[in-house]
């Protein structure tokens, strides 16, 4: 039987509880299926044991493990047991590692010996018989020596700490967000599932995209939960046909590494209703939709969960969507505090007053919904100054309240007393023939202010044609006369975080001083020239000679 709706739960431990008695299919992974009820109980069988290991000090638990069942009996055990899942992100290394765990209070790290490699050597701040090897025998011999309790005797509030997560690509490294049982069943109830859908997820449970848009909705709607251990680009939709999935998300660019597989005979021969796509690229939503007949939606929703932007299907590319009933959201000059002026586009639908209508996306009524970063008060201040809510993300408004995305505040560039923001350069750059992907960043100018680089991922069997691209800039109406780049560097791959967002930090930190070809414009030639070995020693030569050395990577 399925469970029958009720009131809306209040915590995540509540709606774990309401699936004990559920035997609508529930869980998916590999060659295994788990009932709602059968997951209930691998929970419960959790819970017990790590009340069983808890220590004096915050009930932390550190989680290191690709999306498999045992991170799903984890998340749900944890609630039960008023527990903190602590979601380590697998691809920091070193002392960075280190840190994220050791800021967060881990009283106990549980990964598999896939994962566990990247702590050999690491001070976690743990005893070595507290990390725990899921996929070994001494943990399933803890498993059977702690009888399942059941629910909590004394259930968690919805005030009580339920998830760390961690930002992604933050300025000043990641941050710890703080999630409530309370937020994290509010944000289970909003997608409306049902027991009658499908939800497939490939992307990391480490993070908020995974956690808010496809395991806490399936557990709220008794929808079946499909996970796959990493995302594949090339098995995405035949894990969808296989698994009559209905819904499934993605970050970042995995939809543009979906469209890079070669079309099939069945690429509309699935059940999918819809997709949810945040930071996909316009062509990439359009020509998604065109070969697999599926609507995608973008939608705004940071990890901290302050400002949520509703998808507007008539919008334009790019929209991020309004702002829900009652909220204030606003674009603001971060410097002045006083409100942008209304974006204005032209017939094409290209925006026309950049430097006015671009600012920092700000809720000035969010601060409620914002429940701060672990151990990390100066971050907190910086997001919560005057009293409003900083996104950390510029963005642009039409008259109708749709916000659009610009970058993030540290995506500003400034060429010639000009500020400008990266996204709607990319924007620009991305209608090249041949371009998988853009990312616009700024390098120092010898002199004063910034030089705009385009770093290109071109699509296979492309190159670079500077002549083209000359004559493609030239014919871009809406590329600002500051706008055009000074620099094109083309990589084989553009840099990416742990979701699959483009990660400029290593690219800045390079800039022209790299291995991948760099072309360049000389004084005011239109023309791009390789930037040679020579000319770019030339360069760092004029930065010692006018004690700028240190602008430099």
């Amino acid at each position: 039987m399925s469970a029958a709706p009720g009131p809306v739960a209040t915590t995540v431990a509540e709606l774990v509880g309401r699936r004990a008695h559920d035997d609508h299919r529930g869980l998916v992974f590999e060659a295994q299926e788990w009932s709602w009820r059968q997951v209930v109980a691998e929970a419960d069988r959790r819970a017990s044991l790590l009340r069983h290991l808890r220590t004096d000090g915050p009930f932390h638990i550190g989680v290191l493990l690709d999306n498999t069942a045992e991170y799903l009996f984890l998340l749900a055990g944890a609630a039960r047991a008023g527990a903190v899942i602590v979601g380590i992100n697998p691809t920091r290394r070193g002392a960075e590692l280190e840190a994220d765990i050791r800021r967060c209070d881990c009283q106990l790290v549980i990964t598999d010996s896939t994962r566990s490699g990247i702590l050999d050597g690491l001070d976690l701040g743990v005893d070595p018989d507290r990390l725990l090897l899921a996929d070994g025998p001494g943990y399933r011999d803890l498993l059977d020596a702690v009888p399942a309790t059941g629910g909590p005797e004394d259930p968690p509030t919805p005030d009580h700490l339920y998830l760390l997560i961690f930002t992604s690509g933050s300025p000043g490294g990641p941050k710890a967000v703080r999630m409530t049982q309370g937020r994290a069943a509010r944000a289970a109830a909003g997608m409306g599932f049902t027991d009658q859908d499908v939800i497939y997820s490939a992307m990391p449970l480490f993070h908020g995209n995974a956690l808010s848009a496809a395991v806490l909705p399936a557990l709220a709607g008794g929808s079946t939960l499909v996970l796959r251990r990493r995302f594949s680009a090339s098995a995405l939709m035949d894990d969808v046909r296989a698994s009559g999935a209905t819904y499934f998300n993605t970050v970042g660019r995995a939809i543009s590494h979906l469209l890079a597989t070669p079309p099939t005979g069945h690429d509309r021969d699935h059940r999918l209703r819809f997709v949810l796509g945040p930071e996909t690229s316009a062509p990439d939503k359009e020509e998604f939709t065109r070969r697999f007949g599926v609507p995608l939606f973008e939608g705004y929703g940071s990890s901290e969960n302050a400002i949520i932007l509703r998808p507007v299907p008539e919008a334009r590319p790019g929209a991020l969507g309004r702002a829900r009933r009652g909220d204030d959201v606003a674009v603001v000059d971060p410097a002045t505090g006083t409100e942008c002026a209304t974006a204005v586009f032209d017939p094409s639908g290209r925006l026309v007053n950049p430097a006015e209508s671009i600012g920092e996306l700000v809720g000035r009524t969010a601060l409620a919904n914002f429940e701060g970063y672990y151990n990390n008060p100066e971050a907190e201040a910086e997001r919560s100054r005057f009293g409003w809510y900083w996104s950390g993300d510029l963005a642009y408004r039409d008259d109708g309240g749709v916000f659009y995305f610009a970058g993030r505040t540290g995506d500003w560039l400034r060429v010639d007393s000009e500020n400008f923001a990266a996204a709607p350069v990319e924007r620009i750059l991305a209608r090249y023939p041949g371009v998988a992907g853009v990312a616009v960043i700024a390098v120092p100018d010898v002199r004063t202010g910034d030089q705009v680089m385009a770093v290109l991922e071109l699509e296979p069997g492309r190159s670079f044609d500077p002549d083209r691209w000359t004559e493609f800039l030239a014919a871009q109406p809406d590329l600002g006369t500051k706008w055009a780049p000074r620099y094109v560097r083309i990589t084989g791959a553009l840099p990416v975080t742990a979701t699959d967002k483009v990660d400029k930090r290593p690219l800045r930190m390079t800039g022209w001083e790299t291995s991948d070809p760099v072309w360049h414009r000389v004084g005011r030639s239109d023309r791009f020239v390789p930037l040679t070995p020579e000319d770019a020693r030339a360069l760092r030569d004029e930065f010692a000679a006018t004690g700028r050395l240190d602008l430099l990577g």
